[in-house]
């Protein structure tokens, strides 16, 4: 799915790709008649807001942020990269490269192509290609991730093809920041939080979660994800406020992490057996060989969740959905899963809504299947009562939660642009209709 779009990604008769906006506030699929863009910002609707069948098996569909700017790359031409202006229905502009396109990342500032052995950084204000990175380390996967925060813009991909090298990259800048010496073994996952000051990273193996500062590099958490059995860590997610980080993987188990450093004494936590185990297996890891000791200090799962199948791939996502914390999964047989988490204790999350993907919105209404009534009072359900004036979604400090959709409206100003962004003003994002070659090379065709 999202990042592992055309190597591997969540595949199944007629879903070709699923992922979830910056904000987490939209979910995006592609299928093969085209792609389908979805509101999540209710729990018991799952509203479809726009559906194109102009590109058959689309593998790539991204949304940025909430705004009318779509980017979309289908198996028809994996080469090329569309840009629609979905509420016009029109073409902004399109542009060929010389290999596959595995990955697209992309911010208010700039819009990243992720091909095996090559990276293109666009100015998405004009869709210019402003910098190449070539001959970068073989990464099939198209692995790379972007910071929704186009302040900074920080881009991650892989440093080697053998070990776990994160090169950290200012796509604003256009320089390097850092390489992290994350894992032993090759990445399989990385993401940013939403400021871009922290970045999260998984390997191969997939049983070691570890998060780095940004842009320092340094190592602030690492994670247990299991030591039964390696497996294949397909996504990961942080909160909006980066308190939490869930992963998931080809098995039917979801994590989610805490993000908190605890103190030397421990005296502001409540006694529990749990805490005096921890303790005491503290004090005995200084006796251990150094290996051994490191699995007893990494910190386990938080709270986590039981998926009803194993062995297929999914995306999640941490947001807030009516005032509450969600865990959203969408899988690769068409379903978007919705769980509540409680903050406070973690634990098991309970299921409130399944949806389908497919099929009209009075189907997924009807197949929509609410499990919330009968779950125990827990953190989230009490809170669940509390009256609400309306779906209220997760957005970050100083973006529109609209981003250009209605008439009128505006994308906050870029830090290096001219102006802001207003995707329904003709100026901003006029329709180009030569091609345009991530070589430098201008073609002449049209869509």
């Amino acid at each position: 799915m999202e990042g592992e779009d055309a190597a591997g990604g969540a595949r199944r008769p007629g879903l070709g790709c699923a992922s979830f906006n910056q904000d987490s506030t939209s979910l995006a699929v592609g299928t093969k008649t085209g792609y389908r863009l979805f509101s999540v910002t209710a729990v018991d609707r799952l509203e479809c807001i726009h559906e194109s069948a102009e590109s058959p098996d689309v593998y790539i569909v991204e949304r940025l942020f909430s705004s009318s700017l779509v980017v979309v790359v289908s198996q028809a031409m994996p080469r090329r990269m569309n840009v629609y202006h979905f509420k016009k229905g029109t073409e902004i502009c399109n542009y060929s490269y010389s290999n596959t396109i595995l990955a697209v990342r992309l911010n208010r500032q700039r819009l990243i192509v992720c091909l095996e052995e090559s990276v293109y950084i666009h100015n998405i204000k004009d869709m210019k290609l402003l910098k190449t990175l070539l001959n970068t380390p073989p990464n099939p996967s198209g692995l790379c991730a972007l910071s929704i925060n186009h302040s900074n813009s920080y881009l991650a991909y892989p440093g080697s093809a053998t070990i776990g090298e994160i090169i950290v990259y200012d796509a604003n800048n256009l320089s390097t920041v850092t390489m992290i010496p994350a894992h032993d073994s090759p990445l399989a996952a990385i993401t940013f939080n939403a400021s871009g000051t922290k970045l999260a990273s998984a390997s191969e193996r997939g049983t070691v979660i570890r998060v780095f500062s940004i842009p320092e590099g340094l190592r602030l958490f690492e994670f247990r994800r299991g030591m039964k059995r390696y497996v294949n860590i397909s996504s990961l997610s942080f909160s909006p406020d980066a308190q939490f980080l869930c992963a998931s993987s080809n098995t039917e188990t979801v994590h989610i992490f805490k993000l908190e450093q605890h103190g030397p004494s421990g005296e502001e936590e409540t006694p529990t057996w749990s805490a005096y185990v921890g303790k005491m297996f503290t004090a005995a890891s200084s006796y251990l060989p150094a290996q051994v000791s490191g699995m007893m200090s990494q910190d386990r799962a938080f709270a986590t969740v039981r998926l009803h199948t194993a062995c297929q791939k999914n995306v999640c996502t941490l947001a807030t959905i009516q005032k509450l914390p969600r865990l959203l999964v969408a899988s690769s047989d068409g379903q978007l899963f919705i769980y509540n988490i409680d903050p406070q204790d973690g634990g098991e999350c309970t299921l409130v809504q399944t949806h389908r993907l497919f099929g009209s919105n009075e189907d997924r209404d009807e197949a929509g299947v609410s499990e919330g009534s009968a779950a125990p009072q827990s953190y989230a359900a009490t809170a669940a009562t509390v009256p609400t004036s309306g779906p209220v979604s997760a957005t970050l400090t100083g973006y529109s939660e609209d981003g250009g959709v209605s008439k009128g409206e505006v994308i906050p100003e870029h830090e290096f642009a001219a102006g802001p962004v207003c995707l329904d003003d003709e100026t901003e994002f006029p329709p180009i209709n030569r091609c345009r070659d991530g070589s430098r090379r201008d073609k002449s065709r049209r869509p």
